[in-house]
């Protein structure tokens, strides 16, 4: 027998004419009573046919559940239709039928491409197998049971690049619409059998009725978390224990090309080399990998790969590069490293799989055992030492990379977590990398304090140990040294109803480093001091809501001088059918050292910073608005626009099509930089179109301007426009096509794709990707070039397939 607990105080439940519940809430959010009551659920002794009607016998052996909150934008007051969940399981499978009740025709749902499904009505489901309320599984279906999952963490949130093997099939009917699902319990990492809880949460969405949210559960908002608000499955002891294999094979053909630049030496004496331009294409290069996956137990898993599939099908979106001091964080889109991803994350990130580049092999062990988390991952990467043709060629930068020619980086990560008590936990971290004699250590220690029902504490210290080259700004020249560092991080989160207070403190050293991880700044300590005010909800409003909230946030470095600060206030309005508009302003100051850019100034060097001044400074302040509107399925719309005054232009210059503007540039464009405040233009906006349930458009823009206040002169303008279609044949069939033009570079890249992707780690994908630039400027020599220049173009096919084996 199987039980679903609740531990909530009561609340009054009443019926109304049409079946209809009125639910009467207190103070304090309770629980009806019958929820309060253990839910049996059997053993089901046959299973139902997945096909997305309820008709088969199996569906009556399971339990329902039914009786569901609007929790938003309702405060726990009765949903507009009712909703009933049938839940039960077999030794292999865990089962789950929607009953959604609706209008006729008033359903929203597109044939959608997996995890796209969240603009159409959906149900949902967070399934907490280890019960520690901290991670569950999110699985979400829209009505024509297409996928979406994730995996929740009450510290992230949902991270939607988790996939998960399941079966899902959805019907529209004249009342509504019906899902029905199995999961194969050798999907998921689980704790089961006697006296063994699940946490459960199960959620039904309603676009067109302002984005109403019904839950099973109903929520507190005078409680911070979600989990820790959920019911509760027991008795799951009939599930049979097997050792699962996965097996994927993969293999990718490709053939590429590209623009190559060659000289040419004079016969005459005295006249210049000639440059020639001509384009390459390569042979056809076949790439053959293998991933497996080893369920040690249901809670442990073994993932290895040998030269393993780590080619994205798709790249990664155009962004704007101009003035940029700091790197871009690209999310990681590769199979092999999502699973588990999120047991290797913390709130600084020490790990970031993207400096992971072209493994020969990895391999990663993941799990819980009881209370402790843990995972180990181990890498070896040829990209550190894997040069080009052309770089192996240059005798002038030969010798400088002849040390780490085809030398491999090894990668390490440890990672352990400890909960305590319901909700606190904490935990370790070590990392490594080593190549061609230089090396990183990082080690850290971390953890979650649930101090009351509203308040949260996370922290983390970390300490590093690099042997590998530091730059002294003080004599200019990069030191092949030993560096150590530590960084720390502290949050306080205070979440109520109608107030939030939170106080965010990190910081890092100025020889911290995190090879294995993404850093944005050293010698750098950035606070955040937030409050925020949320309005109760009033569903039946033109104004359903709103809130504002101030932010404080000052940077400093370790030698206690301000870098910068910023006061943010913001205030949002939410209205019906999908609307909201928002507004706000900046004020605030930063300043610019020189010994961040380069050498400082000295009695017998002039510093990097043109001028008498090693030091730059300015008052700064934006106002901005964005809004945007999802009123049917067919249409949706955003935009975002800022205007900034005291805004540093780095001088770095922007390409030929816009060099320096700065005074000193102007005289000499050789000159030291010199850096200096302008007003700024931000806009973005993006609108998407689906004429049918199929096929979808959407076309989204950026600009981004710079101009100075000293020149009057535009440092950059940079406008790029991105184009998608994307046609669903069937579920698993599309074709999708892609096209980004950025004016910085008049760079124009195509995209075309179609795949097949019946489930994870079976698909198959036949892709195009070009790259021209029209009448921009030569990528070699940056002169300027007429018509349309083709720089490289790539043909691919990628073939995957799962072969799944119990034991």
């Amino acid at each position: 027998m199987v039980c679903l607990l609740i531990v909530f105080e009561q609340c009054v439940l009443t019926q109304t004419k049409g079946g209809n519940s009125n639910i009467s809430v207190k103070s304090t959010v309770d629980v009806a009573k019958e929820k309060r009551i253990p839910v049996s659920l059997n053993l089901i002794t046959k299973s139902p046919q997945i096909d997305g009607v309820l008709n088969d016998e199996a569906w009556q052996e399971m339990t329902v559940l039914n009786n569901f909150y609007q929790t938003q934008p309702g405060d726990n007051t009765a949903p507009s239709f009712p909703t009933e969940v049938m839940i039960g399981y077999d030794s292999k499978n865990l089962y789950l039928g929607f009953k959604v009740y609706d209008e006729q025709g008033k359903v929203r749902a597109t044939v959608a491409q997996r995890d796209a499904v969240s603009d159409d009505d959906n149900v949902s489901i967070y399934l907490d197998t280890f019960n520690d309320r901290r991670r569950a599984y999110f699985l979400q279906f829209n009505p024509f049971g297409i996928q979406s999952d994730a995996v929740y963490t009450e510290s992230d949130g949902l991270d939607f690049s988790y996939d998960i093997v399941m079966e899902s099939k959805g019907t529209i009917t004249d009342k509504g619409y019906t899902v029905e699902v199995k999961i194969p319990f050798k999907s998921l990492r689980y704790e089961a059998g006697k006296n063994k809880l699940w946490g459960v949460h199960i959620f039904r969405e309603i676009k067109r009725l302002n984005n109403e949210e019904d839950s099973w559960m109903p929520l507190s908002r005078d409680r911070n978390g979600l989990l820790n608000q959920s019911g509760f499955i027991t008795g799951l002891t009939e599930i049979s224990t097997e050792r699962t294999l996965d097996v994927i094979p993969s293999i990718i053909l490709s053939e590429s090309g590209e623009r190559k630049l060659s000289t040419t030496a004079s016969e005459l004496p005295g006249q210049p080399t000639t440059q020639n331009f001509r384009f390459l294409n390569r042979p056809v290069k076949t790439e053959l990998g293998l991933n497996l996956k080893f369920t040690l137990t249901p809670s442990i898993f073994l993932d290895m790969a040998i030269n393993p599939d780590f080619a994205q099908v798709e790249a990664d979106e155009t962004v704007v590069t101009a003035n940029q001091r700091f790197p871009i964080f690209f999310p990681e889109k590769r199979p092999f490293f999502l699973e588990g991803i999120e047991i290797f994350q913390t709130p600084v990130q020490v790990v970031n799989t993207r400096t992971i580049v072209d493994p020969d092999y990895a391999v990663k062990i993941t799990g819980k055992k009881r209370k402790t988390t843990f995972g180990l991952l181990v890498a070896s990467d040829n990209a550190p030492g894997n040069f080009s043709e052309d770089e192996r060629n240059d005798p002038d930068l030969l010798p400088s990379i002849a040390p780490f020619l085809d030398k491999n980086s090894t990668v390490g990560v440890l990672r352990v977590r400890h909960d305590l008590g319901l909700e606190s936990s904490l935990g370790g971290i070590i990392t490594s990398y080593d190549f061609a004699g230089r090396f990183n250590r990082l080690i850290g220690f971390d953890g979650r304090i649930r101090a009351n029902q509203k308040t949260f504490i996370d922290f983390q210290l970390l300490g590093t140990s690099t042997k590998d080259e530091f730059f002294n700004p003080q004599t200019g020249v990069t030191e092949n040294r030993t560096g150590r560092g530590f960084g720390y991080f502290l949050l306080y989160n205070n979440q109520g109803r109608n107030w939030t207070y939170r106080a965010n403190l990190r910081g890092l050293s100025r020889d911290y480093r995190a090879n294995v991880g993404f850093t944005t700044r050293f010698n750098n300590n950035r606070h955040d001091y937030f409050v925020q005010y949320r309005s109760n909800p009033k569903p039946n409003s033109r104004l359903i809501s709103w809130q504002v909230y101030n932010s404080v946030r000052p940077n400093f470095d370790f030698q206690g001088r301000l870098q910068n600060w910023t006061n943010e206030t913001q205030a949002y309005l939410s209205f019906k059918k999908q609307t909201y508009l928002g507004f706000g302003n900046t004020f605030g100051y930063e300043r610019l050292f020189e010994e961040e850019f380069g050498r400082v100034r000295s009695a017998t060097n002039a510093g990097t910073f043109f001028g008498n001044d090693g030091e730059r400074a300015t008052k700064k302040s934006s106002f901005y608005f964005f809004g945007g509107s999802n009123p049917n399925k067919k249409f949706a719309f955003d935009i975002l626009a800022i205007f900034s005054r005291g805004v540093f232009d780095f001088d770095f210059g922007a390409g030929p099509k816009f060099p320096r503007v700065s005074p000193a540039a102007l005289s000499d464009p050789f000159a030291a930089l010199d850096p200096g405040a302008g007003n700024a233009f931000d806009l973005s906006g993006s609108v998407s179109y689906q004429p049918t349930d199929a096929l979808q458009f959407s076309l989204s823009f950026t600009k981004s301007r710079l101009i100075r206040n000293d020149t009057k002169l535009t440092a950059f303008d940079d406008n790029i426009f991105s184009f998608e279609a994307n046609y669903q044949f069937t579920r698993f069939i599309f074709l999708r096509t892609r096209t980004d033009y950025d004016s910085l570079q008049n760079s124009l890249r195509g995209q075309y794709l179609v795949g097949w992707t019946p489930r994870p780690g079976t698909a198959f994908y036949a892709g195009y990707n070009d790259d021209f630039t029209i009448n921009g400027f030569d990528r070699f020599n940056g002169t300027p070039n007429r018509g349309a220049t083709l720089y490289g173009r790539t043909f691919f096919i990628k073939l995957s397939y799962l072969f799944r084996k119990s034991f």
